[in-house]
């Protein structure tokens, strides 16, 4: 049996009258930029997650860039983050003229280390980027209590985590704003590209908008620099039907984790993922760890399994970051041991438990094989 690492064509399944009146509504009306069904959805995500605006943009990286950019971060500041992300994390920094500073993780979650955190503030530390990585959210009393310590601004990288919670709270509503990405493969995800910011800070969200629409407030007025990073109608309207059913949807990947969770127990050396108490996991993927994680890769591949290394590499030790002046590569032990050793195994909404089975039985045997 096959079975693929993601299957978007569930999603569609499931909302197809529902996403097909989206297509032909946006196009008969020929709407298709910003409008109603932007505006909709930017109060529906503020409410789910529970801040008081949303501004969407055309992707996470995006959004990212704009919190960087209303906030004034620029060159010969620094901003603290994690090498253990997508680069899009570190690309924003660096797009500012600004330097990334990266701390190690928590072996367990794969979160920022708020002690390794607090130890790399300097003067020209600016702001703090925290990143929820997997679907599981740091830990935010720490690094708060840090930034507000040292007059630092938070900015939740929260991409992969669109309805995990922190003690009682969603992520996106933990910091002073925070950035999603509504990439295909998210947990909410579009159709193509998209993404927005979250913000209980009116003058943020004003000034994130305004950048982002080439900094103009009415039409053909500009008053500042800025850039295209709009929303489109059609994926506004097909991310506000997938809201409706993202909670469910989390709550399949979470049983489908409690499954693999059971029966990968005790098997080679995997480590199964780690839940901190004080959260919610909404699984965007579901981690194992392991030396063999390349063989297990190339094992499940012949056996028509979907697989992937989350990361094969840790960020601090990619060639571009050669191209910065005077860059030192820090010594981040925890990340560098998760290189290539961190593998997802297919956990999706709609997974069924004989899809499961096979991926398991095909884990057991590869394990089985190299004793």
């Amino acid at each position: 049996m096959s079975v693929p690492l993601l299957d978007l064509t569930l999603q569609y399944s499931q909302l197809k009258d529902e996403s097909d009146a989206v297509w032909f509504d946006v196009m008969e009306h020929a709407a298709y930029i910003g409008g109603p069904r932007v505006a909709a959805l930017e109060k529906e995500v503020a409410d789910y997650v529970g801040t008081e605006y949303c501004v969407a943009c055309a992707n996470g990286t995006d959004a990212l860039f704009l919190i960087l950019e209303a906030l004034g971060v620029t060159r010969g500041d620094e901003v603290i983050t994690t090498p253990w992300t997508f680069f899009a994390t570190i690309e924003c920094i660096t797009h500012m003229g600004a330097t990334p500073v990266m701390v190690d993780i928590d072996p367990k979650t794969y979160n920022m280390d708020p002690v390794a955190l607090e130890a790399a503030i300097t003067p020209k530390t600016k702001a703090i980027i925290p990143v929820h990585i997997y679907g599981q959210c740091c830990d935010m009393d720490a690094i708060n209590a840090i930034a507000q310590k040292h007059d630092l601004v938070v900015i939740e990288d929260a991409c992969q985590a669109m309805g995990a919670t922190y003690k009682g709270k969603k992520a996106g509503a933990l910091s002073r704003a925070a950035a999603f990405s509504f990439f295909p493969t998210k947990n909410l995800g579009c159709g193509g590209d998209g993404g927005c910011l979250t913000t209980d800070d009116k003058e943020l969200a004003d000034r994130c908008r305004l950048i982002a629409n080439h900094g103009m407030p009415e039409k053909y007025i500009h008053t500042d620099f800025g850039t295209n990073s709009r929303l489109d109608a059609l994926q506004a309207g097909l991310l506000s039907a997938r809201l409706t059913k993202l909670d469910e949807w989390n709550q399949q990947r979470a049983d489908a984790a409690a499954h693999y969770d059971e029966e990968l127990a005790g098997v080679g050396d995997l480590v199964t993922p780690y839940v901190d108490p004080d959260g919610t996991h909404i699984y965007h993927l579901y981690i194992l760890k392991t030396d063999k994680a390349v063989q297990l890769q190339e094992f499940l591949g012949s056996k028509s399994i979907g697989s992937a290394l989350y990361y094969p590499l840790s960020l601090h030790e990619q060639k571009c970051f050669d191209l910065l002046d005077g860059y030192v590569k820090p010594d981040l032990p925890v990340a560098e041991e998760c290189a290539n050793a961190t593998i997802a195994i297919p956990c999706y909404p709609g997974i069924t438990r004989a899809q499961q089975d096979e991926v398991i039985a095909a884990v057991k045997e590869f394990f089985a094989a190299d004793k």
